[in-house]
Protein backbone atom coordinates (compact mmCIF):
# COMPACT_ATOMS: atom_id res chain seq x y z
CA UNK A 1 0.00 0.00 0.00
CA UNK A 2 2.27 2.26 0.74
CA UNK A 3 3.68 2.07 -3.04
CA UNK A 4 0.24 2.85 -4.29
CA UNK A 5 0.64 5.80 -1.93
CA UNK A 6 3.67 7.32 -3.17
CA UNK A 7 2.74 6.57 -6.72
CA UNK A 8 -0.81 8.26 -6.23
CA UNK A 9 1.62 11.51 -4.52
CA UNK A 10 3.48 11.65 -7.81
CA UNK A 11 0.69 11.46 -9.89
CA UNK A 12 -1.44 14.15 -8.32
CA UNK A 13 1.93 16.40 -8.20
CA UNK A 14 2.32 15.63 -11.82
CA UNK A 15 -1.72 16.93 -12.55
CA UNK A 16 -0.71 19.92 -10.39
CA UNK A 17 2.38 21.13 -12.24
CA UNK A 18 1.26 20.79 -15.42
CA UNK A 19 -2.03 22.62 -14.73
CA UNK A 20 0.08 25.40 -12.89
CA UNK A 21 1.21 25.35 -17.03
CA UNK A 22 -2.42 26.39 -18.31
CA UNK A 23 -2.47 29.97 -19.63
CA UNK A 24 -5.60 31.63 -20.19
CA UNK A 25 -6.02 33.48 -23.28
CA UNK A 26 -5.16 36.84 -21.72
CA UNK A 27 -1.62 35.15 -20.59
CA UNK A 28 -1.13 32.94 -24.33
CA UNK A 29 -1.99 36.49 -26.05
CA UNK A 30 0.49 38.22 -24.25
CA UNK A 31 3.55 35.86 -24.98
CA UNK A 32 2.66 35.47 -29.17
CA UNK A 33 2.01 39.78 -28.73
CA UNK A 34 -1.45 39.45 -30.29
CA UNK A 35 -4.64 40.45 -28.35
CA UNK A 36 -6.77 37.67 -27.17
CA UNK A 37 -9.84 37.93 -29.65
CA UNK A 38 -7.43 37.65 -32.40
CA UNK A 39 -6.62 34.29 -30.90
CA UNK A 40 -10.51 34.22 -31.00
CA UNK A 41 -10.65 34.25 -33.96
CA UNK A 42 -7.73 32.05 -34.82
CA UNK A 43 -9.56 29.11 -32.92
CA UNK A 44 -12.86 29.95 -34.63
CA UNK A 45 -11.50 30.04 -38.07
CA UNK A 46 -8.60 27.33 -37.87
CA UNK A 47 -6.57 30.08 -39.55
CA UNK A 48 -3.08 28.38 -37.61
CA UNK A 49 -2.56 25.12 -36.10
CA UNK A 50 -2.07 26.69 -32.70
CA UNK A 51 -3.49 24.01 -30.00
CA UNK A 52 -5.59 24.73 -27.49
CA UNK A 53 -7.73 23.01 -24.73
CA UNK A 54 -11.21 23.20 -23.57
CA UNK A 55 -11.85 22.85 -19.84
CA UNK A 56 -15.77 23.41 -19.58
CA UNK A 57 -16.43 26.49 -20.99
CA UNK A 58 -12.88 27.87 -20.26
CA UNK A 59 -9.83 28.42 -23.44
CA UNK A 60 -6.43 27.04 -21.91
CA UNK A 61 -2.78 26.86 -23.60
CA UNK A 62 0.22 25.19 -22.26
CA UNK A 63 3.04 27.11 -22.23
CA UNK A 64 5.38 24.32 -24.18
CA UNK A 65 2.61 24.46 -27.39
CA UNK A 66 2.97 28.09 -27.73
CA UNK A 67 6.71 27.75 -27.63
CA UNK A 68 6.94 24.78 -30.36
CA UNK A 69 4.13 26.69 -32.69
CA UNK A 70 6.37 29.81 -32.38
CA UNK A 71 9.77 27.66 -33.18
CA UNK A 72 7.68 25.63 -36.24
CA UNK A 73 6.76 29.50 -37.52
CA UNK A 74 10.82 30.72 -37.80
CA UNK A 75 12.06 30.97 -41.37
CA UNK A 76 15.71 31.36 -42.70
CA UNK A 77 14.23 34.08 -45.43
CA UNK A 78 11.71 36.25 -46.47
CA UNK A 79 9.91 32.93 -47.77
CA UNK A 80 6.13 32.00 -47.13
CA UNK A 81 6.30 28.87 -48.48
Amino acid sequence: MHTQANTQTRTLRAVIESSADLLDDKAAATILDVSPGTLSVWRSTGRYALPFLKVGRKVRYRRADLIAWLDSRTRATGATA
